[in-house]
């Protein structure tokens, strides 16, 4: 029986390069389009798939809607080639709004078998996108959403950013309903942050101070609990069913293959990275910046950071299982978080409140210590 594995496409092409990106992406290069679908092409069709059929497949980015339809189309058959589909996929494409309105080229994508899109909406205020370097106004993002929907695509998700530049809680408030009102079916909210190296971080002191971002997010999950949308990760939040699968498995410790410049795996027992190299990419040279065999100890490690970073939380049976360490090492501390108010304990499992996941590094960090003494 085949393993499940999901499937992550980097797509490294930006019209511009946003203030706060500390993603690997470039600016919009035509020419290097078709070349790069090409390496893509021959990267997958030389890794051995054998024993596994992937039911996610991610195209991330970077802008992967600035490829076209065509040349997306083309990638995911290359997929296909690689690696059997199963029939349930999950099939998503980032899209900036100002690429992702054009109906023709949006029903191509559907009828390939795309049938998610995750739109990088960020704020619902043309003054604050334009501020992050963003190209598209909220007409546009009305326009792409309205467009999806009519190309026959039933899952949409929406990229949110709190806490920028000069931002208050109304007006964060604000941003919040009228990416409610197009009736998304996920939507990720994140708080901004200044990441050296970016433009942002020359201007980190015009963010909102740790008090207002907490506010905003604790808003956030009230507001978004009361229109239907259960949270599920520390920043994500969904209808119920359409949480992301594909994110699911970062999350879960399930097994994802990576390509393209900058891309990470977990796959057959490796973590690896591609390195953020777009011209040896595009050489067919590719090198790994990282990788490594992963350890019990290692993975012991992960499930921590990675549950805790979930609502569902730590189930002490799974950890037992998996480990073969008694979960009661944890108790103590966890309990005197239950007794601040950060954790509860809820159909058998230790979960984070939101005042929790506002300190989950923290808690992580005490956690671990806790795995490093045994």
């Amino acid at each position: 029986m085949s393993k499940p594995l999901g499937i992550y496409i980097h797509v490294p092409f930006c019209m511009q390069k946003c203030i706060y990106c500390d993603f690997y992406s470039l600016p919009h290069r035509e020419e290097d389009m078709d070349a790069y679908v090409s390496a893509l092409q021959a990267q997958l069709a030389g890794t051995d798939f054998a024993g596994y059929e992937a039911d996610t497949v991610y195209f991330g980015g970077g802008t992967p809607s600035y490829l076209g339809s065509h040349r997306l189309t083309v990638l995911l058959e290359a997929v296909r080639a690689a690696c059997p589909i199963s029939s349930g996929a999950e099939i998503t494409f980032e899209a900036n709004p100002d690429s992702a309105a054009e109906p023709s080229a949006l029903s191509v994508l559907r009828r390939a078998g795309f049938n998610r899109v995750s739109l990088g909406m960020q704020s619902a205020d043309d003054g604050e996108l334009k501020a992050l370097g963003r190209i598209h106004t909220m007409a546009q993002v009305r326009s792409a959403a309205n467009a999806a929907r009519n190309a026959g695509f039933d899952n949409l998700s929406l990229d949110l950013i709190y806490g920028l530049p000069g931002q208050d809680l109304p007006r964060w408030q604000k941003n919040l309903a009228a990416a409610v009102e197009l009736s998304p079916e996920h939507l990720s909210c994140y708080g901004l942050k200044a990441e050296p190296g970016t433009p942002l971080y020359t201007r980190r002191n015009t963010l909102p101070g740790d008090d207002v971002q907490a506010d905003m997010y604790l808003a956030t999950v009230d507001f978004l609990e009361s229109r239907g949308y259960r949270q599920y990760e520390i920043s994500n939040f969904a209808k119920p069913g359409r949480e992301s699968r594909h994110n699911l498995k970062y999350w879960t410790l399930a097994e994802y293959a990576g390509f393209g410049p900058g891309a990470h795996s977990d796959f057959r027992g490796i973590r690896s990275a591609w390195e953020r190299d777009l011209e040896a990419f595009l050489r067919r040279s590719p090198r790994l910046s990282e990788s490594q065999a992963m350890t019990s100890k290692n993975r012991e490690a992960e499930w921590l950071m990675l549950h805790l970073r979930l609502v569902q939380g730590l189930n002490p049976s799974d950890y037992e299982n998996r480990f073969h360490h008694p979960f009661s090492v944890f108790l103590p501390f966890l309990r005197l978080c239950e007794a601040a108010g950060y954790a509860r304990l809820k159909a058998g499992c230790w979960r984070l409140t939101p005042q929790g996941f506002l300190v989950s590094n923290q808690i992580i960090g005490t956690l671990l210590d806790h795995i490093q003494e045994e």
